[in-house]
């Protein structure tokens, strides 16, 4: 998700450096019981040095979705991941070239509408010669994949990345709204839990140019994306087994939407979920949901079944006007088997239609613990 707490960042931690995760016993802790930092109320962002890494937390992402197209009606969605998790505390490193205090993760996937071929790769390194997450400025590679803040007014990002020899694409990303806060006071609360909590930085919406290479196919192509960047150290409650995300960007308006779905071990959504609408001049207000699975899809790989077409129901907070969106996968198999992370999820490419099928805009869609239940 989210997003919020990737399954694999967190099974990866355990098993990589066997963090505890336990946070302090204090009703707003500053810190974990080993060390990391936590979210705070009222915390003073400044940008761009809070766009780089903050390795004084354990986990941090930054997470690219999105939409292409290009001529003769192609279409693809992409997805660019890089992920930091911070080795234990106080550890030296007698090599900086393979560092123990870090290691990086990220994940690449394209899906291509028109065949309904989906591609991803994964890649684990220590920080080093040949991965890094800057400090003070958004600045991350593994490999050849990168990510690079080239300018501030307004935001724009250079991606390069890939899956293995069958694509590879080199967009422009420039924000077209300003940067989004998600939560309460500055902080997104994952659960009851005072640590389950992150710092939840969101593009809501970036222009999106450049070129996408598919085998022997070279393409122009343009669209949008969404980049979330969150900062963590603890997020989520005892009792939750995965959850389900979506952001959705509205086809000729200025609004977006983003909901995060915490589940519980029956079934059940955890009482900090959050449905937030993005408003034309990037404030986030929260609305009331419903969500409902219309059909599932089987996974031949992981064999977890997933829910496909979904039901969400929700209000304008402008208007109070009920609003209805039914999310529909552009491929049924999106699922990336995550071999170097812990546990298959599903993230893909969506559209979205309002119930008499007329489309309203496009969607990214997360489904974890399906696969697999999260423990930590």
């Amino acid at each position: 998700m989210i997003r919020m707490g990737k399954p694999f960042c967190l099974y990866l931690t355990a098993a990589f450096w066997a963090a505890s995760g336990a946070a302090a016993s204090a009703p707003t802790p500053r810190v974990t019981s080993d060390g990391f930092a936590l979210p705070q109320p009222g915390h003073v962002f400044s940008f761009p040095r809070d766009d780089g890494a903050h390795p004084d937390f354990r986990i941090e992402w930054w997470y690219v979705t999105g939409h292409l197209f290009a001529a003769h009606d192609r279409r693809f969605g992409f997805q660019a991941t890089f992920f930091r998790l911070a080795g234990p505390k106080g550890v030296r490193d007698d090599n900086p070239d393979f560092s123990r205090r870090e290691v990086l993760l990220a994940h690449m996937a394209l899906t291509d509408v028109a065949t309904g071929k989906f591609w991803h790769e994964e890649r684990l390194n220590r920080a080093g010669w040949d991965a890094h997450a800057a400090v003070g400025a958004l600045d991350l590679t593994n490999g050849e994949w990168a990510l690079r803040l080239l300018g501030n007014d307004p935001p724009e990002m250079d991606l390069r990345g890939g899956v293995r020899a069958q694509a590879a694409f080199h967009l422009d990303l420039t924000a077209a709204k300003p940067l989004v806060i998600f939560g309460e006071d500055g902080v997104s609360h994952k659960g009851a839990e005072p640590s389950a909590a992150s710092y939840y930085l969101t593009f809501s919406r970036l222009k999106t140019r450049g070129q996408l290479t598919l085998g022997t196919e070279n393409f122009e192509v343009q669209g949008e994306a969404w980049m979330d960047h969150e900062i963590s150290s603890s997020q989520l409650g005892r009792d939750q087994v995965g959850w389900d995300w979506v952001c959705v960007q509205f086809r000729g308006q200025p609004r977006e939407l983003m909901l995060y779905r915490l589940r519980r071990a029956d079934g059940s959504a955890d009482p900090a979920s959050r449905l937030q609408w993005v408003t034309p001049d990037g404030r986030a207000v929260t609305a009331p949901y419903q969500w409902a699975v219309e059909s599932t899809w089987t996974s031949p790989t992981s064999h977890a079944q997933y829910p496909a077409r979904i039901r969400l129901a929700t209000e304008d907070p402008a208007s109070h006007a009920p609003v209805v969106l039914h999310l529909e996968p552009l491929a049924p198999d999106q699922e990336l088997t995550n071999a170097l992370g812990g546990g298959p999820y599903w993230e893909g490419a969506c559209r979205v239609r309002d119930d008499q099928g007329r489309e309203l805009g496009s969607a990214y869609l997360e489904l974890t613990g399906y696969a697999r239940v999260l423990k930590f």
